[in-house]
């Protein structure tokens, strides 16, 4: 169980990190190297190695990391919502 919702969060900060880079934010601007095509691959790889670091650790019996990933997963989708709302 502990895998099936590591891996809902993750395709959860997988879609709210997309938003976040095709929202054309000015955010985005100030910082270019990750705003443009390299930058977005190296963050989207990045996000894949914790999500698989998050799964293996809770294949090998550690389940803390179920609350771990999920706190990450609630700052991701708490700051997207602060730049997709405009409130950043």
């Amino acid at each position: 169980m502990a895998l099936v919702i590591i891996f809902l969060f993750g395709i959860g900060n997988f879609a709210v990190h997309r938003a976040v880079m095709e929202s054309g934010h000015p955010l985005l601007g100030q910082i270019a190297f990750r705003a443009q095509g390299l930058g977005r691959r190296i963050a989207f790889v990045s996000e894949l190695l914790i999500l698989i670091a998050a799964l293996a650790l809770a294949l090998n019996g550690y389940p803390a990391v179920v609350w771990a990933y999920g706190i990450y997963s609630l700052l991701n989708i708490g700051s997207a919502w602060l730049i997709l709302t405009g409130r950043i």
